[in-house]
């Protein structure tokens, strides 16, 4: 988008708007490692209260750690975007002390639909999850534009 420095930019720019609003994954302890426009890297460390019944993360959390990655990669251009669908399979448990981490890569972009792959790995390269959301864009943007020069109230640069 005009205004901003460049993609890159605006990518970070823009998942750093959405995580001042995210409670849930600062809550969680998430941390943006790496954005760049369609990708994002987050992580997370497994604490005991993320401990379920059976003495591993709670999947549901491992989820939330991989939609997260995949919301702040379809919004790193700047147009508002949703989860339309997403899956998950399982494929090994987190482990309390782990530190997770959620790749996100935009696989597709077509119109206003996109397909986002979500790999979860603990800290040994472990693969724990496989996640893909499918986003839809809607209205607005993220980020406003900074706005033209106004030449009347003498802006010009």
């Amino acid at each position: 988008m005009e205004g901003f420095a460049g993609p890159q930019v605006l990518a970070e720019a823009a998942a750093q708007a959405m995580n001042k609003l995210d409670y849930t994954a600062q809550h969680m302890g998430m941390r943006i490692e790496s954005m760049q426009p369609g990708c994002c890297v987050l992580s997370m460390r497994v604490q005991g209260w993320m401990i379920n019944g059976h003495g591993i993360c709670h999947g549901g959390l491992i989820f939330t750690l991989a939609d997260t990655a995949f919301a702040y990669a379809c919004n790193s251009h700047n147009q508002r975007a949703v989860a339309q669908h997403c899956t998950i399979t399982f494929l090994a448990p987190g482990k309390a002390e782990e530190t997770l981490t959620a790749t996100a890569t935009e696989t597709v972009s077509s119109g206003r639909s996109g397909i986002y792959d979500i790999e979860v790995q603990n800290e040994h390269g472990t693969p724990l999850a496989h996640f893909r959301g499918n986003s839809r864009t809607i209205a607005g943007t993220i980020l406003e534009e900074p706005s033209s020069p106004d030449p009347s109230k003498g802006d010009l640069p």
